[in-house]
């Protein structure tokens, strides 16, 4: 079969094949347009999931009648400056679009109109219809510069690409969410988005840095992101990471809450989303994931941005000093956070409380009470102050210092020597005042009260303290009472050998072994009787993907977890006023110990006013 040149109107739909794959390309495609012409303003319509049709508006610098003719051309662009010897250097790419296929293979595929005007000049229209281009002719413009580009049809001239689209519905979300990314990255643009002439999203221009890229997080996220994010801003090595990262109590579900940008453009980057992931490894479990909306920006000769056709991935010249970046970065900040928890424990905690009417009497163990609709449980949700009618009760001094009758639930505490000191309550965390259940702690702050769950605490604490003197010192290794050879992937065993002095730092004693192997003489004591063959692929991998060894890190992570939890101060277990006290003292001082190995909480504050709205005072 003899090699044919194929027509341009083929090689147009072949490129709109890549380029514009549903609905929410061609719009994403156009609003990078619209942000690179320096548009300050973006409208954006779609009816019927932008299958029926697109309508994108800016007040960027517009076209010339020239340039209309010129645009719709393939690989015809502004984006790239040519050399005096007329070579383009892809590699310093500093604009969102820069290929010159988004507008050709639109029209290619549907029924496309551009009107422009340009600052001082008049407004023109151009039309092209499946790759039939029309002439250039005189047009209305509403403001003095900017462009309209409205998209009829799409895929009416392939209609097989119609067979596999999704839900006009589905569509719709996928265009929001694109939409969304865009205005988390360009807080100084005011976006408009209409569905179906409907006003979806509506952000005014927020003043450019972290405090107006905040508020338009807020208006996207919630106010709960706002509230529980925490500001993100390092670099190293002229490679910058800034942005906002929620609390690891805030985690979410899945990890459709993660928001990440290299140089302004929204990627989904595995490297990323691995150093994320790897950053919040010590805090949340692995069904949890954080929320987390972060900005790369890194010389362009550093990254490639021109790997995948929608622009959606790219590569890093230096993999590790991101990965180090974001993972320090993250960290720093969590530690900074110190104890702090999210707002949304707390509210959590009220929404479970539910308030009764009807009261009847109860007696037992000579204490004399009322419990709402009749139960001993008190109020439903706060199971902690309702004991079987024996428990033992006493008064931790100060607690009560005009009544000796006190409510049952309350375990036996050590004497204590003296009242509390007013300063006491001062402290973030407040002053022990009793334990509940010998598994949680009630302490009185100056404006409310917090509920220490005092196992999930203290196992935080020796978590802590084992990772202090890890990273103070070499890890206790194990010899193999039989040296293990492992069979790799040549590759793969060259690439393990050359960490060697890596992994040893972490235990782990490696050597290259002739062809395709490595030879393991010792393992990190921490992991006792491990899977020396499976810990070791596990790392390959991992320094395949991501260049650092995860696996042998998060296995030692793991293992001083679960350690932790078995060192901790065990739920049931009854301690002293002093004790509580230094407990609560020592999580004011430890860096994430407002959560546990697992990102549960470890606390929850009530604030006085939430505890008057409960009780109808407010």
């Amino acid at each position: 079969m003899p090699i044919r040149r194929l027509p341009p109107e083929t090689v147009n739909r072949i490129a709109a094949g890549e380029v514009v794959e549903r609905p929410a390309s061609a719009i994403k495609e156009l609003v990078e347009n619209a942000l690179d012409a320096g548009a300050t303003r973006i409208e954006i319509q779609a009816d019927g999931g932008g299958l029926s049709r697109i309508l994108i508006a800016d007040d960027g610098h517009g076209m010339a009648p020239d340039q209309l003719a010129l645009a719709v051309e393939r690989h015809a662009t502004s984006k790239l400056e040519p050399d005096d010897a007329g070579d383009v250097d892809l590699l310093r790419i500093s604009t969102l679009g820069f290929r010159g296929e988004a507008l050709p293979s639109i029209g290619s595929v549907a029924r496309l109109t551009i009107t422009s005007r340009s600052p001082g000049g008049d407004a023109n229209q151009i039309t092209v219809e499946g790759g039939d281009q029309r002439a250039i002719a005189p047009a209305a413009f509403p403001g003095p510069h900017g462009a309209r580009v409205e998209v009829r049809d799409l895929f009416y001239a392939t209609p097989a690409r119609l067979k596999f689209m999704k839900s006009e519905r589905s569509e719709a979300m996928a265009i929001s969410d694109e939409i969304k990314r865009q205005a988390m990255a360009h807080e100084a643009v005011a976006f408009t988005l209409d569905l179906d002439g409907r006003t979806t999203l509506r952000l005014p221009a927020e003043h450019p840095g972290d405090e107006g890229r905040l508020k338009r997080l807020a208006a996207l996220l919630g106010r709960d992101f706002e509230a529980n994010a925490l500001l993100i801003d390092q670099a190293r090595d002229n490679v910058r990471l800034t942005g906002y990262a929620g609390l690891p109590t805030y985690s979410r579900g899945n990890a459709a809450h993660q928001y990440l940008f290299v140089n302004g453009r929204p990627v989904k980057d595995r490297l990323l989303q691995g150093a994320l992931r790897g950053a919040y490894a010590d805090f949340l479990a692995r069904d949890r994931h954080p929320a987390a909306v972060l900005f790369l920006d890194i010389d362009p000769l550093h990254v490639d941005v021109n790997v995948h056709p929608a622009k959606a991935e790219v590569r890093f010249r230096d993999p590790a000093l991101v990965r180090g970046l974001i993972v320090g970065a993250l960290r720093h900040a969590l530690a900074a956070a110190g104890h702090r928890a999210s707002t949304t424990v707390a509210a959590d905690a009220l929404a479970g409380f539910t308030p009764h009417t009807g009261f009847t009497r109860f007696e037992g163990s000579g204490v004399r009470g009322e419990s709402p609709g009749g139960s001993a449980s008190g109020w439903s949700g706060w199971q902690a102050w309702a004991a079987p009618a024996t428990a033992n009760a006493q008064i931790i001094p100060g607690l009560n210092e005009h009544s000796a009758r006190v409510e049952p639930g309350f375990d036996a505490l050590a004497p204590h020597p003296s009242p509390l000191a007013p300063s006491d309550i001062d402290h973030p965390l407040g002053a022990a005042r009793a334990q509940v259940h010998g598994t949680y702690i009630v302490a009185q702050t100056r404006d409310g009260i917090v509920v220490v769950d005092q196992h999930a605490a203290h196992e935080r604490l020796v978590y802590e303290k084992m990772k202090a003197q890890m990273a103070a010192g070499s890890v206790a290794r194990q010899a193999l009472l039989t040296p293990e050879v492992v069979e790799l992937d040549p590759s793969e065993a060259d690439r393990v050998a050359s960490r060697a002095d890596e992994l040893a730092e972490l235990g782990l004693i490696v050597e290259a072994f002739g062809a395709g192997a490595v030879l393991v003489r010792e393992t990190p004591a921490l992991l006792g009787d491990t899977d020396v063959q499976g810990l070791i692929r596990d790392i390959a991998d991992d320094l395949a993907e991501h260049g650092a060894a995860l696996a042998l890190s998060e296995r030692l992570a793991e293992v001083c977890g679960t350690m932790a939890c078995h060192g901790s101060v065990r739920a049931g277990r009854v301690l002293s006023a002093p004790e509580m006290n230094a407990l609560l003292r020592q999580m004011e001082a430890t860096p994430y110990s407002g959560q546990c190995n697992h990102g549960r909480p470890t606390y929850v504050e009530l604030k006085l006013g939430d505890l008057e709205k409960l009780f109808g005072r407010r």
